[in-house]
Order: structure tokens, then C-alpha cells, then sequence
């Protein structure tokens, strides 16, 4: 695939996965216990034999160049890289990146340097597993400008994408940005008997996007105000260029808000999530730390996953993600959680360990119960707490803590005192 160079949006401020992005961009956000968002599409790339990705971010991007730095580091032998591109003043433009598509144009003079004719565009913020060689053939094969991968959805579901109409040639025809419930009749797109049997005739688009090359410079000079690919540059090239759909049918979450984050990550523990982390063909990527393994004493676990490093005693934990370095005191609860854990041992002394912001001892103590929670990184909850949002409220926040779709969430390198009650 020496012919295609990837570029992954980083997005924006994500201020709907707030608070997870006080500290970090939407792609460090950490996912399953030892990953991070911006893994997943990096690893369907080197999956799919594409090793040229530029990332482009602007918002707390000092974690995400740490992080890519340490993972993907390639042999003198190959020409791949994992490049940042944050937003920077040029004589060209003096604004920080405006949209989807403004990323891409301000970012298409370090393009230039290279050798290729096609430009895949990914999310950094989106959990699924796709060969883009797939993607990349089927663009080939129908002689597309354009394309744009789809997922079949409902019509309870259509109202919250981009909804794509396709003749039986796989040709985009119609364009609606989330299309009211009531005025979906005839917006349904040829799917196959199975999704057609389960409903979901409606094509939504899943932010992929391959261009030819000089498609993509054409669409960019052509309106430099527009600023987003889905909103603006797609709709206008439909009636001038031929825009194809490549249908994809498998497990796709666009994680950009606290509730979608929390239910991917426990998806993952179910006994057989719809997203298969185990699949070797498409393995996932991600920092080699060299941890410890796990150690367990005396606990009880069910349909939880248990990261590298962890420390666990007499505790009781149930639908759980429990992250790198996580110690769980005696006779603590934990359900219905993600816990993120720690970027040092609670038992590290402060002067030798790597990060100094968070408390001195992260973890859970005992007694302490939390359930229905996102706890990010280095967060010491004390002996005797409970987090349960007990009163049901839907927003609100507190002292370290926010309510965000009825979900807890502590904020990193936050410490909450002994006895407390959320």
C-alpha cells in the first residue's frame, strides 16, 4: 500500500468527553485498560499495510506525542512513519485548524513531500476493526473519486449521522445531515438481506474518507472557506464527482461523548463483546511498557478485564475495565466501572517516579465502593468511599468529580478523602 498516506483527525477541543480531555486530546483518551483511542486506527493501518500516517491535533497534544513517540517506532529499513501535525501559523493561514477539512488543507503541504495517489482520512475517536485494503480496492474497482465508508443503521439511529442514499452501483446520490425522524422515507440505500432483515436500511457515514489525490486538492482550493468534510466538501462534490459508498457491516462505535466511552469499554468485557480485541489477524498496538503481570489474591472478579501491572486484594469487582497499575484494597466493590488506574505505583516513592502531579498513593482503599463510574488516571480513591450517584442525577458536577448521562466521573490526578459519598 505505498500508494496511500493516511491522515487522522485528531479533532477538536472534545468538550463532550469532558473531563477525560482536561489533560489530554480525544485520541490519548486511554481505552480497555491499556490502550488509547488514537491505537485503533493506527493499528487497522499497519494492519492493512499502510505505515505513512500523519496524526493532526491542536487541543493538549503533549500526552498524544509522548504516547506516539514511545509506540510506534519504525526500523531503519522501512520508510514508514507516525508523524504529528499540530495546527501551526503559516504565511498560508494564521488560524488553528477550523474543521475536518481545514486540518486536511493547511496540513497538505507536508503531503507534498511524498510519493502517493490516494489520501485515506480517519477519525481518532472511533472503536472498529477494518482492512482499508478493502476500502482502497473497492475505490479502485469502481472507478470513485471519492469514497466514503457507510454502516447500515436503523431509523431510530439515522437522525443522529450523516445519512448517504446509494443506487445499486454503490453510487452516492443524496446527502442529508442528520435527517428528522419523520423525513426519512426514501433514504433508504440498497443493504444486504441481513441488514435489510435487521432494519437497517439507512447508510450512515462513518467519517473514512479515501481521495484520489488530485481529487483532493481540487475539492480544497476550489473552497477555501469550507471548513468540514462532512458538511461541506462531501455534499459538494456529489452532484460534480462520482462519490461511492464502501459499505461496512461490522462492530463501529464513534466514541465522542462520556456516555458512548463508558459503554464501548464495558462492551469490551462482556463474555463476547461485539468488538474482539483477541482477533490476531488484526491485532492491536499500542506502548510495549514491559509491566509486570497481574496479581490477584483472594478476589472476585467476573466479566472484567484485568490490565498489566494490577494489584488486587480481597476486593470484589463485576463489569469492570480495570487499567494499567490499578491496586484495589480489601473488601473494596467495584461494578460497573471503568477504571483507568495509574501511571506509577502507589508504593513508588515520589522522588523516583516519572509523574509528579497525582497523589501518592493512586488506587482504591478499603472498604471503598464505586459503581456506575469512569475514574481516570492516578486517582486515589480513600478507605470507606462511595461513588454511586446513588440520587440518579444526570449533570451536575462537585469537588473532583462530574456527572455527566448519569455516570460518575473523577477527573485525573484527583484525590478523594476518606468516608466520602458521591
Amino acid at each position: 500500500m505505498d500508494e496511500v498516506i493516511s491522515v487522522i483527525l485528531g479533532g477538536g477541543a472534545g468538550t463532550r468527553l469532558y473531563p477525560l480531555t482536561l489533560h489530554r486530546s480525544k485520541p490519548a483518551v486511554p481505552l480497555a485498560g491499556k490502550y488509547r483511542l488514537i491505537d485503533i486506527p493506527i493499528s487497522n493501518c499497519l494492519n492493512s499495510d499502510i505505515s505513512r500516517i500523519f496524526v493532526l491535533t491542536q487541543f493538549n497534544s503533549a500526552s498524544l506525542n509522548r504516547h506516539i513517540a514511545m509506540s510506534y517506532r519504525f526500523d531503519r529499513f522501512r520508510h514508514g512513519f507516525v508523524n504529528i501535525l499540530a495546527a501551526e501559523q503559516t504565511p498560508v493561514s494564521k488560524d488553528w485548524f477550523q474543521g475536518t477539512a481545514d486540518a486536511v488543507r493547511q496540513s497538505m503541504q507536508h503531503l507534498a513531500n511524498y510519493n502517493y495517489r490516494f489520501v485515506l482520512v480517519l477519525s481518532g475517536d472511533q472503536l472498529y476493526a477494518m482492512d482499508y485494503r478493502e476500502m482502497i480496492d473497492h475505490h479502485e474497482e469502481t472507478g470513485a473519486d471519492i469514497s466514503i465508508a457507510t454502516i447500515p443503521v436503523t431509523a431510530s439511529e439515522a437522525p443522529g449521522f450523516g445519512i448517504l442514499k446509494t443506487d445499486e452501483t454503490s453510487a452516492i446520490t443524496e446527502f442529508h445531515e442528520k435527517p428528522p425522524l419523520d423525513e426519512l422515507d426514501g433514504k433508504e440505500s440498497p443493504v444486504s438481506d441481513e441488514m435489510r432483515s435487521a432494519g437497517r436500511t439507512y447508510l450512515a457515514s462513518m467519517g473514512i474518507y479515501v481521495f484520489n489525490k488530485g481529487v483532493l486538492r481540487k475539492l480544497l482550493d476550489a473552497q477555501p472557506d469550507a471548513h468540514d468534510f462532512g458538511k461541506q466538501i462531501i455534499p459538494s462534490a456529489i452532484d460534480n464527482m462520482k462519490v461511492v459508498s464502501f459499505s461496512f457491516e461490522g462492530y463501529w462505535s464513534d466514541i465522542g461523548t462520556i456516555r458512548s466511552f463508558y459503554d464501548a469499554n464495558l462492551m469490551l468485557a462482556k463474555e463476547e463483546p461485539d468488538f474482539d480485541m483477541y482477533n490476531p489477524q488484526m491485532p492491536l498496538y499500542t506502548n510495549a511498557r514491559m509491566l509486570a503481570p497481574a496479581k490477584v489474591e483472594n478476589a472476585r472478579i467476573k466479566r472484567s478485564i484485568i490490565a498489566e501491572a494490577c494489584v488486587i486484594v480481597d476486593a470484589e469487582i463485576d463489569n469492570c475495565v480495570i487499567g494499567l497499575r490499578s491496586f484495589i484494597g480489601p473488601k473494596a466493590t467495584i461494578r460497573n466501572t471503568v477504571f483507568m488506574g495509574a501511571d506509577y505505583y502507589p508504593w513508588t516513592k515520589e522522588g523516583i517516579r516519572e509523574n509528579e502531579g497525582g497523589p501518592t498513593s493512586p488506587g482504591v482503599g478499603a472498604g471503598a465502593t464505586i459503581e456506575n463510574a469512569i475514574i481516570d488516571r492516578n486517582v486515589s480513591i480513600g478507605a470507606g468511599c462511595t461513588i454511586s450517584n446513588a440520587e440518579g442525577i444526570q449533570e451536575g458536577e462537585g469537588e473532583g468529580f462530574y456527572i455527566r448521562d448519569g455516570i460518575v466521573v473523577i477527573a485525573k490526578n484527583v484525590a478523594i478523602p476518606e468516608g466520602t459519598v458521591i
